[in-house]
């Protein structure tokens, strides 16, 4: 008799709270970017279950290239629909913004992101091994290095053909991070790019036992930085008593209307607010490689696989700038002159320690590597400025920045000798005469990371500082320009030892790329002469584009 008893309760219960609880109202339109990337790498991974090894490669690049112009087609269409101006709101349910900043980032990684898996596919660098062509990618990650069992996965001619779709989970938690509209779908999402990252860093064909120092590096200060942002949002929640951004902007600011007599207690408790925010800045700028979170920078650039590393350096950065500004601009507006001084230090040793240490590095991929967290430096100068010019300008210096770094990594792995890549600064002696032309492409990288008239890098430089000096920073602008002035001298450094030194007999040789590297160094090229000379098209779209949906 019990037994039936408890089933009709159970059932009455079941029937009250169906009608109680609501359907998700998931707006699939409008995280279709997303959702493409997403399912394409759930593809690429039955691909690797189901595809014969033999055609695993060129299914893989296929996939990978449409899933990533399909993502970038729909943000087009998003960003011409209305969704980045007029029609910009909160979708998933208050998970996800779709406003301006998100689709033009989102845009700028997709793109950036199809550039990086073309050098990704590059197989014509290496000498073939046994008959089968090579690329930059370990032949089984599993193998211990200098085993038999690596011999004979080389040997036998396998290929890691899995970083396409681990690079599209990436993608599409970069995606997510800068439209993350609370706490924890930020943090979600920052995982959801950190961890392939993590496993990309690792898989270097060549000097593999340095490749995985730098991935375990890379994961174990990742893991730290992660936990400081969790303990921020846990922080944060306790103050707010929501994770949503509104939410606790509108706890910040005191316009919160009906408070929970729960909560009353710890909304007037100030330090879990400041403790909270700084945490999670802490993570942000983690990411970002601002000084002094920047100690992962240098170790693991050097380290990961050339193409990994310019597709980190590239979308790694718009990513989680994307997200900086959404927490500064949106959640923290009311604690702007707590965040700022703050910041104001960050930056300013951000740019002259990234420049001042870049001038003492012998490796090529370490002086990009410092090179790029003088550049964090100033776009934090932009972030500062806390007005909708600073957002745009940063917006159009992150779409400048992340080409010619992919560009600039793309010829830094043509450049070889026996050992493979030859990234000592000795060995780049004399190449403008040996190979003219790849010197030459490299060199315009070179002045665009300086920020000389006709770049890109002087448009983005340009605005950024503008933006910060009608901010009210304009201390920072001078220190900028000086940090400028000093990096500036390494690169043209590096132009000098290329051009203007006896090339050594022992040199290393030049590649002749396929046309897939050979298309992402163009593409840098031109997005690099094109924002340089006529600019105005791109900063009108990043204008555009610089509103956030409150």
């Amino acid at each position: 008799m019990s037994a039936t008893v408890v089933h009709s309760l159970w059932t009455t219960t079941a029937a009250d709270g169906i009608t109680k609880i609501p359907a998700p109202n998931i707006e699939y339109a409008q995280l279709s970017p997303v959702l493409i990337v997403l399912g394409a790498a759930v593809l690429g991974i039955l691909a690797e279950a189901f595809v014969p090894r033999r055609g695993r490669y060129h299914t893989q690049l296929f996939l990978s290239v449409v899933a990533l112009a399909a993502g970038f087609a729909a943000v087009v269409g998003l960003a011409a629909g209305g969704y980045g101006t007029t029609k910009k709101h909160i979708a998933a349910m208050g998970a996800i913004a779709v406003d301006g900043p998100a689709l033009f980032l989102q845009g700028t990684i997709l793109l950036a992101s199809i550039v990086a898996v073309f050098t990704f596919a590059e197989r014509k660098l290496d000498p073939e091994a046994h008959g089968n062509r090579v690329d930059s990618f370990v032949a089984q990650a599993a193998a211990v290095p200098g085993s038999d069992t690596e011999k004979a996965a080389v040997k036998a001619g396998f290929t890691t053909t899995e970083v396409f779709p681990l690079a599209l989970f990436a993608v599409a938690g970069m995606l997510v991070f800068p439209a993350a509209n609370d706490l924890l779908t930020l943090f979600i999402a920052l995982e959801v790019f950190s961890l392939p990252l993590y496993l990309l860093c690792a898989l270097a064909r060549r000097k593999r036992l340095m490749s995985q120092e730098a991935a375990v590096k890379y994961f174990l200060l990742g893991a730290f930085s992660s936990a400081f942002l969790l303990f921020g949002i846990a922080l944060l929640y306790g103050y707010a008593g929501s994770v949503s951004y509104a939410q606790i902007a509108e706890v910040v600011n005191g316009t919160v209307q009906n408070v929970d007599p729960a909560l009353a207690e710890t909304m007037g408790n100030d330090a879990l607010l400041l403790i909270g925010g700084a945490m999670v800045l802490m993570g942000l700028l983690f990411k970002v490689g601002a000084v002094p979170f920047h100690m992962w920078t240098p170790d693991v650039y050097q380290g990961a696989p050339t193409p990994v590393t310019g597709f980190m350096a590239a979308a790694t950065k718009v990513a989680a700038f994307g997200a900086l500004l959404r927490l500064l601009y949106v959640v923290l507006p009311g604690l702007r002159w707590d965040w700022r001084p703050v910041m104001w230090g960050v930056v300013i040793v951000t740019m002259l320690g990234g420049a001042i240490v870049a001038i003492t590095q012998t490796d090529i991929k370490r002086l990009l590597a410092y090179s790029s967290i003088a550049h964090a430096g100033f776009i934090l100068a932009g972030v500062i400025a806390g007005t909708s010019d600073g957002i745009s300008s940063v917006l159009f210096y992150l779409a400048a920045y992340s080409f010619v770094t992919i560009g600039a990594f793309a010829v830094v792995t043509l450049v070889r000798d026996a050992g493979g890549e030859a990234t000592h600064l000795s060995k780049w002696a004399g190449l403008g005469r040996r190979s003219p032309l790849v010197a030459a492409v490299f060199a315009v990288f070179l002045l665009a990371f300086a920020g000389i008239p006709l770049t890109s890098g002087f448009s983005g430089k340009f605005a950024v500082f503008k933006a910060a000096a009608d901010g009210g920073a304009g201390v920072l602008v001078v220190i900028g320009v000086i940090a400028s002035a000093i990096a500036a001298f390494f690169y043209i450094r590096v132009i000098v030892l290329m051009f203007f030194s006896e090339p050594k007999p022992e040199g290393p040789t030049v590649a002749v790329p396929s046309a897939l590297t050979t298309t992402a160094i163009a593409v840098g090229i031109a997005v690099t002469l094109v924002l340089g000379v006529a600019p105005q098209y791109f900063l009108d779209l990043a204008g555009q584009a610089g509103g956030f949906v409150r």
